[in-house]
């Protein structure tokens, strides 16, 4: 593939935060895009409605799958099972194994997949960043060109974990938080983020892998709420760790405090248990960065707050019906 070339691109969870705001970058680019989504009318509204072809599909139907993969060049895999079942590491294995299956029936010629920053060859990982590894070594394994980009905290309004650390940080100037605060992560901003997904509908790859991608910014996650109290005006927070304070408690302690629901907010929070850094920096030899350069942490919590319109309300509408994709 080279960088003139514009793609026939499906984007599933085209109704969750990220899908949302991706097709349009999309169409910027001259791609051709089709929407995937479960319920078709809960993108009605959106301003890029008239310029896409709008498919239903459900990722766990194989069959729903056939006429929205035909005649596409690339997928991208924009969707997650957090919170919607009981069991989301079966039904995102399963939901792998299906759009490999339509991919390759498809002629599909590239997967586009954004996963999660994890530690390398981690024994203990949570489910949900098991679960996602899974699905990427799926593609990965499917014989498709498959880039998974890894990406950790996503900076912007309507964003799962940058909502997490809103509310916290708004509704608790003392706290006494698990021991999680004080892991490092590496956030990245919403507009790098999709400035990447979009660069990876046509990047030149020699093989099917996983890229880490991130800003330069590596932080405790304390440090993030603290850059965020300061970014939104509040006053410096007061947070203790309590080593005792379980993930499972934790997270019920995040859904007491914040709009997320506990089936979003468990999965999440274990995965904060672990560093989420960057490990892999050879993303620019594939996508060189953005033109204006990474954007910083604390830039972007400021964007951020500027974001607080019709994206950010449908992030959050995203959050609140247990449907947001990767975010």
């Amino acid at each position: 593939m080279t960088d003139t070339e514009t793609r026939r691109c499906l984007v599933t969870g085209a109704t969750g935060y990220i899908g949302g705001l991706l097709v349009p970058q999309l169409l910027k680019h001259g791609h051709t895009v089709r929407a995937l989504a479960r319920t078709p009318a809960k993108i009605d509204d959106v301003p890029w409605r008239d310029q896409v072809e709008v498919a239903k599909g459900d990722l766990s139907d194989r069959d729903s799958l056939t006429a929205a993969f035909a005649d596409v060049d690339v997928v991208y895999y924009l969707v997650h099972s957090m919170g919607t079942s009981s069991d989301f590491e079966r039904e995102e294995a399963r939901s792998a194994d299906n759009v490999v299956y339509a991919a390759k029936a498809a002629g599909v010629s590239r997967i586009v997949y954004l996963s999660g920053l994890h530690p390398p060859n981690a024994a203990d990982l949570s489910k949900h960043l098991r679960s996602r590894t899974t699905v990427g070594e799926k593609l990965i394994a499917s014989g498709i060109e498959t880039l998974v980009l890894q990406a950790g905290i996503v900076i912007g309004s309507g964003s799962a974990s940058f909502e997490m650390i809103r509310h916290l940080t708004d509704r608790l100037p003392v706290m006494t938080a698990p021991r999680w605060v004080h892991n490092k992560v590496q956030p990245i901003s919403i507009d790098d983020a999709l400035y990447y997904l979009v660069e990876a509908a046509t990047a030149t790859v020699s093989e099917s892998r996983t890229w880490d991608i991130g800003s330069l910014d590596v932080l405790e996650y304390g440090d993030a709420m603290q850059v965020y109290a300061d970014a939104a005006g509040l006053r410096r927070r007061l947070i203790v760790g309590v080593p005792f304070l379980t993930p499972t408690i934790a997270s019920l302690w995040v859904g007491l405090v914040t709009p997320i629901p506990a089936g979003l907010a468990r999965p999440l929070v274990h995965s904060l248990e672990c560093d989420a850094i960057m490990h892999e920096h050879d993303i620019d030899d594939v996508i060189p960065r953005p033109p204006g350069g990474l954007t910083g942490y604390d830039q972007a919590v400021r964007d951020a707050l500027k974001q607080d319109g019709t994206a950010g309300q449908r992030g959050r509408r995203s959050i609140m019906r247990f449907s947001s994709p990767a975010s």
